[in-house]
């Protein structure tokens, strides 16, 4: 599949604001005392914001026609993308009421605040599923037609926020929450594990062939019409290609950028180092986004020449 960038950066940045958002809504009303302070609540929380408002922004980049995106919310019942849709508008108004009794209470806000905190967290981890399984829903592309696709959304996801969150806190108090940089440290090896997983995964042979789109399982099916060769809308989108080597060196970058480097940098924790840590996982991650679509190969590519999708 060819990579939007639309795309890449609305999920990665919508992914760490909802992730930031999730995290710091749990820490704030458990208690947890480094999450007490008003200004790191309201810094994280702003950030949150702008994050996923930038990537929804980002998401219209991909439409041919974007004044008609207001018609993605008609399908709700069927549509995957319709949910994330009428998910993520829906969180606004609840996170802005939960930002708004911080700014005005501080981090002691409670009752209409808290609810609407609760219920912004909840929007947001829904948002993050439904994204997901826009992709994991089609059973046309086995590379996302699995439940690691979920996973691995909402892990990053996650894995992410926590970097920010603990970039904001240590920069806003002075001083790193031992909590904050512990989760962060297991979310990321956490999310090292997901993503490594289903890389082994979309490895392994399987799915469709020319012989089993064909019904001729007993002998070899060889194409005599590779479908159209002009620079169409198939083969442009779904006909996408990458050198393997090159697949390769981009694997390995977005490994290191996306979970090791993060993983050292937390190790020294420094609280300014943990927000270079943040700034490179978010890079890292715009690559792995990168080639979770590169690595896509729709069934349509089996009329065009392709052995296996």
């Amino acid at each position: 599949m060819h990579p939007a960038f639309s795309v890449l950066f609305f999920t990665v940045l919508s992914g760490a604001g909802y992730g930031l958002m999730i995290l710091l809504v749990i820490g704030h009303l458990t208690g947890l005392s480094q999450l007490q302070d008003g200004g790191v609540l309201l810094t994280a929380g702003i950030l949150s914001f702008i994050l996923i408002a930038i990537g929804l922004l980002c998401s219209m980049g991909h439409l041919a026609n974007p004044k008609n995106a207001w018609r993605a919310f008609n399908r709700f019942k069927t549509s995957w993308l319709s949910r994330e849709g009428v998910f993520a508008i829906a969180f606004f108004p609840f996170a802005l009421i939960y930002l708004g009794g911080i700014w005005s209470n501080g981090a002691d806000a409670g009752g209409i605040f808290t609810l609407a905190g609760i219920i912004a967290a909840v929007l947001a981890i829904v948002t993050l599923f439904c994204t997901s399984m826009i992709y994991a829903s089609l059973k046309t592309i086995r590379q996302w037609n699995t439940s690691l696709t979920p996973v691995n959304y909402i892990s990053l996801g996650l894995m992410s926020g926590s970097l920010l969150l603990a970039a904001i806190q240590g920069s806003v108090s002075g001083g790193l929450s031992t909590v904050l940089y512990q989760l962060a440290l297991a979310l990321v090896v956490l999310g090292a594990i997901a993503k490594i997983i289903y890389l082994f995964w979309i490895g392994k042979p399987a799915g469709s062939t020319i012989n089993t789109a064909t019904g001729f399982t007993q002998a070899s099916v060889r194409l005599l019409d590779q479908g159209h060769t002009s620079n169409g809308f198939l083969n442009n989108e779904f006909g996408y290609t990458v050198e393997a080597n090159k697949l390769v060196m981009l694997r390995l970058l977005m490994l290191a950028m996306a979970f090791i480097v993060p993983f050292l940098l937390l190790l020294t924790a420094n609280s300014n180092l943990i927000v270079f840590a943040a700034i490179i996982a978010i890079a890292g991650l715009l690559v792995e986004r990168w080639l979770f679509f590169a690595e896509a190969r729709h069934v349509v590519r089996l009329f065009h020449g392709d052995q296996q999708t």
